[in-house]
């Protein structure tokens, strides 16, 4: 059965704000996929939320990195809680190539959303986020794409710096999530040159059957949409960021046609690729 989880985005290229409490987290109870690009600092109480569709409880000082593509849906809470969070939309980040931004940084991200953190950087995440709050407030709609985008790569710096430094505790996974997680890791190192479920099963050393039941039993999706969707990620930076043409941007992704290319991009996005860059 898919999933048509509602999408949610941003109305401006980036938004802020310090206080965010349960009053305004109760109006996210449904599970929804985001297209934008969150950060979201826990400043008091703690909650349960699933994350692609795994649980996790968010306390004080945790950091939560909330990529484009991410299913979220809030929990319980038992007690008062709040953040401050700076978002950035799909337009915003179309243009940035996560993959490159977040450097070895994605697959952890992905699989390890959430990330604690001292006192003293919490502090600094919670200055810098008043910072932004006071920029949105003031001028919501006169951030330009670029201010937004350089702000989105600051963080992101600091994102990689702190996985970098500060190594996720090592959760007792299952044997399926374990999987799925080597599954995501090969899919971004490989996603320039192969797009075929069977190459993934291969490289796992497990039956392409066994790979697909255990990808969708753990994020809900099937393998394939999670190899597109690393390939998009890519396509649409490069078509809003640089000058490369389509058919350039198709052999670089060892498309075999700048046609093919066109057909898979129309397929996953609803429009060709100069429609997209146009757009």
């Amino acid at each position: 059965m898919k999933h048509n989880f509602p999408q949610v985005d941003l109305p401006v290229e980036m938004l802020a704000w310090t206080d965010v409490t349960e009053d305004i987290l109760n109006l996210y109870r449904q599970s929804c996929r985001l297209k934008a690009c969150i950060f979201a600092l826990c400043t008091e109480g703690t909650i349960k939320v699933t994350i692609n569709l795994m649980e996790h409880e968010i306390k004080k000082n945790d950091l939560v990195i909330l990529m484009p593509g991410t299913i979220i849906q809030l929990n319980e809470q038992k007690e008062k809680v709040r953040f401050c969070f700076v978002g950035f939309s799909s337009h915003c980040v179309n243009g940035i190539n996560l993959l490159q931004a977040t450097m070895g940084s994605f697959s952890k991200i992905w699989e390890n959303p959430i990330v604690s953190v001292s006192d003293l950087v919490s502090s600094y995440f919670v200055d810098y986020f008043a910072l932004l709050t006071r920029i949105s407030i003031s001028h919501p709609t006169a951030t330009s794409t670029a201010m937004a985008q350089s702000v989105l790569h600051s963080i992101l710096l600091g994102i990689n710096t702190l996985y970098a430094r500060h190594p996720q505790s090592i959760l007792a996974k299952s044997r399926k999530e374990e999987i799925c997680q080597k599954f995501v890791q090969m899919v971004i190192e490989n996603y320039m040159t192969e797009r075929r479920a069977q190459f993934y099963a291969d490289k796992l050393g497990i039956s392409l059957q066994h790979l697909s039941t255990t990808v969708k039993q753990v994020t809900g999706r099937n393998v394939l949409d999670i190899i597109s969707h690393v390939v998009i990620i890519d396509v649409k930076a490069r078509l809003k960021s640089t000058d490369m043409t389509i058919q350039e941007i198709a052999y670089s992704l060892n498309f075999p046609s700048a046609s093919f290319f066109g057909k898979y991009f129309k397929r996953h996005m609803g429009m060709s690729p100069l429609e997209y860059r146009n757009s």
